[in-house]
């Protein structure tokens, strides 16, 4: 039987959480193309409009049964799941004062502890079989808290010490987890993303946040194809030996990636508040 260039059985079979749309659905394209038999999630699948070049399977992240369901769908078909690409999440944005105790935790409800309930049901099927890669969609938000995003931030900085601890319990079994840290994509992300409740004409923090949330809104437009994202998470599926992150999108921020290991703090934040204008 023909195997990958990790030595595991070809095709491999691969579930894409969140995948009608965004980069989610361009990964899953993107791994159809190069032969890999998918599954994508959606909490609607029959309102999926997109190619229906892989199995869309109902799950709400959110919901334990849902993740349980697609799960068992899943495993009773192919008998295994040899990648895992968490992606489903959402976006808030508005003060730390001004948002809810109850807005942050269903920002953190749905991007961490979603991807908290899929890698817990594909870890055993995972560790069975002796091999598996999950990899994570997080943010580059997850290594540098932006302003008046402060929950999304939260939520990716959780994903990635998840991530960490993770991969260093899964090494022995033979299941190597690592996470993508994406910049500014060209999505429906920017559309989707929830203003919250407080953050009207009357919070004190209104002119910051239109500000900072202006430049976002541009940086986003203006940001990479979701394919991008796509081809890199291929190659995490395919390579060897992957590292515990990768950076994708925009070079000049990938840079300022960087930028935040080298320069004194206060004068990264300086530079970063500048830059949101505020």
């Amino acid at each position: 039987m023909e195997t990958t260039n990790i030595g595991i059985r070809k095709p491999l079979v691969v579930l894409v959480t969140g995948a009608s749309s965004g980069i989610g659905n361009a990964c899953a394209l993107h791994f159809v193309d190069k032969g890999m038999k998918v599954y994508g999630t959606s909490r609607d699948p029959e309102r999926y409009a997109g190619p229906r070049s892989f199995t869309m399977l109902k799950m709400d992240t959110t919901d334990q049964a849902s993740v349980d369901a697609a799960f068992s769908a899943l495993i009773a078909k192919e008998g295994r799941l040899d990648c895992l690409l968490n992606n489903a999440g959402s976006g808030i944005a508005g003060s730390v004062e001004d948002t809810s105790i109850g807005e942050a935790r269903d920002q953190m409800e749905v991007n961490f502890f979603g991807n908290l309930r899929v890698t817990k049901a594909a870890l055993p099927v995972m560790r069975a079989q002796g091999f598996g890669r999950i990899v994570s969609i997080s943010s580059m938000a997850g290594r540098a808290g932006i302003p008046f995003q402060a929950f999304y931030a939260a939520s990716k900085f959780a994903i990635e010490g998840l991530t960490e601890s993770l991969r260093q319990e899964m090494r022995a079994f033979g299941v190597t987890v690592c996470v993508i840290e994406p910049g500014d994509f060209r999505t429906g992300f920017t559309a989707s993303r929830r203003m919250v409740a407080a953050a009207g004409d009357s919070s004190p923090y209104r002119d910051g946040c239109g500000k900072a949330l202006g430049v976002m809104i541009h940086d986003e437009t203006v940001g990479s194809k979701p394919v991008e994202a796509a081809r890199l998470a291929y190659r995490l599926f395919q390579k060897k030996n992957p590292r515990v992150r990768y950076t994708v999108g925009p070079a000049f921020e990938r840079f300022a990636m960087g930028l935040k290991r080298v320069l004194p703090s206060k004068l990264y934040e300086w530079i970063f508040m500048k830059y949101y204008k505020l």
